[in-house]
C-alpha cells in the first residue's frame, strides 16, 4: 500500500502483555549472571501464586477463565513483583505480595482495566512498610551458590554471608545516620555494592531493561513520551543538585543506572492502565514520578521511591488526563470555534 491512510491490526492484550514479558528479559538473563537464580525461584512463585488468584477472582466473578488467564497481564505483574523484591526475600512475602496485587489492587477494583493503581508498586509499597526488614536484603554480587539462596527463600534465614545494602540504601544509611559528615564520593567510593555507574550488577541489570524498553518502544508497545520524560527529569534534576553541592547529593548517572530507575521508567510507569493517556498528560505523569522519586530516595525513610511516587502520581492521573485532553475538532476551549 503506497498512499495513505494507513490501517494497522489492532494487537491483542496477550500480545501486547507477550511483549513486555519478553523485553524482560535481557535484564532477567543479566540478573541471574550477577546474583543467581533464586530469582527466577522468586519469577515462579510470583507467577504461580498470580494465576491462581486470578482464576478464583475471575470464577467468583463469573467471567471467562480460559480468556482472562491467557491474556498475560496477570504474569506481567506478578514478574514485576518478583523483579522489584529481593531475590533472596522468603516464599511467603513474595506470595503474599502478589495477591494483595491480584486480588485488591487489580479485581477489587473490577479487573482488567480498571484498576487505579498500578498492582505490583501497591505490592511493593504494602509489603515495604509491612516488612521493611525483610525487604532490604538483598543477595551480594558472587553469593550465588544457589542451594544457599533456596534455603534463604524456603528455609533458614541465616543472610549474613550473601546478603547486602543496595548502593541506594548504603548511600541514604551513611548521609543520614553517619555521625561524621559523610560524603557521597567517600561512601560510593567505599562501599563494597557500588560498581562503575550505578551498583555492581545493577548498572548492567538496568543496560537490560534499557535493551528491552527500546524494543518495546520500537515495536510501538508503548510510546517514548513516559520512559523520556522519566529519565530525563530524574537525570536534571539529580544532575542539578549535584552540581549545587556533590558532597550531599549523588549524580544523574547513578541515579539512572541504579535500583528500579530503568525498570520504572520501561516497564512500570508505562503501564496503560493506571498512568496517563493523552500525550502531555504522560509527560507530566512520568516527570512527576521522576521528581518524587528523587526527592524519596534522597530525603526520605526508604532507599528507592519509585513505588510511592507511582502511586502518589496515579491519584493525579484524572486531573492530569482532564486538563490535557486535547481540543475536539471544531472547538476551542469548549466553546465552538
Amino acid at each position: 500500500m503506497n498512499n495513505s491512510p494507513y490501517f494497522l491490526k489492532p494487537a491483542s492484550v496477550q500480545s501486547v502483555m507477550l511483549r513486555v514479558l519478553a523485553a524482560l528479559i535481557p535484564g532477567i538473563a543479566v540478573y541471574v549472571w550477577f546474583f543467581g537464580a533464586a530469582i527466577l525461584v522468586q519469577i515462579g512463585l510470583a507467577s504461580a501464586a498470580a494465576l491462581v488468584a486470578e482464576a478464583i477472582m475471575l470464577k467468583l466473578r463469573g467471567k471467562p477463565l480460559a480468556l482472562f488467564l491467557t491474556d498475560g497481564s496477570a504474569l506481567v505483574t506478578a514478574w514485576l513483583i518478583a523483579l522489584t523484591f529481593p531475590s533472596i526475600a522468603p516464599w511467603w512475602l513474595t506470595v503474599l505480595g502478589t495477591l494483595i496485587a491480584i486480588v485488591v489492587a487489580k479485581h477489587l477494583y473490577g479487573g482488567l482495566g480498571q484498576n487505579p493503581f498500578n498492582p505490583a508498586m501497591v505490592a511493593f509499597a504494602l509489603m515495604i512498610v509491612a516488612y521493611p526488614q525483610l525487604m532490604s536484603q538483598w543477595p551480594a554480587v558472587g553469593a550465588t551458590e544457589f542451594a544457599t539462596q533456596l534455603d534463604a527463600i524456603f528455609g533458614f534465614r541465616h543472610l549474613d554471608a550473601m546478603a547486602m545494602a543496595t548502593p541506594l540504601d548504603a548511600l541514604r544509611t551513611a548521609l543520614h545516620t553517619a555521625e561524621a559528615k559523610a560524603t557521597v564520593a567517600g561512601v560510593l567510593g567505599e562501599n563494597a555494592a557500588v560498581g562503575n555507574i550505578g551498583g555492581k550488577g545493577w548498572e548492567w541489570i538496568g543496560a537490560g531493561y534499557l535493551l528491552g524498553g527500546v524494543w518495546l518502544v520500537q515495536q510501538r508497545i508503548i510510546t517514548w513520551h513516559m520512559p523520556v520524560a522519566f529519565l530525563a527529569t530524574l537525570f536534571a534534576v539529580a544532575g542539578l543538585f549535584s552540581l549545587i553541592d556533590n558532597a550531599q547529593f549523588a549524580g544523574p548517572l547513578f541515579h539512572v543506572f541504579t535500583g528500579g530507575a530503568m525498570l520504572g521508567a520501561f516497564f512500570i510507569v508505562t503501564d496503560p492502565v493506571s498512568g496517563a493517556t493523552t500525550p502531555k498528560g504522560k509527560l507530566i505523569f512520568a516527570a512527576g514520578v521522576a521528581l518524587l522519586t528523587w526527592v524519596i530516595r534522597t530525603f526520605g525513610a526508604y532507599p528507592d521511591g519509585i513505588a510511592f511516587a507511582v502511586l502518589l502520581m496515579n491519584i493525579a492521573v484524572p486531573l492530569i488526563d482532564m486538563y490535557t485532553q486535547p481540543a475536539v475538532f471544531g472547538h476551542k476551549n469548549g466553546e465552538h470555534s
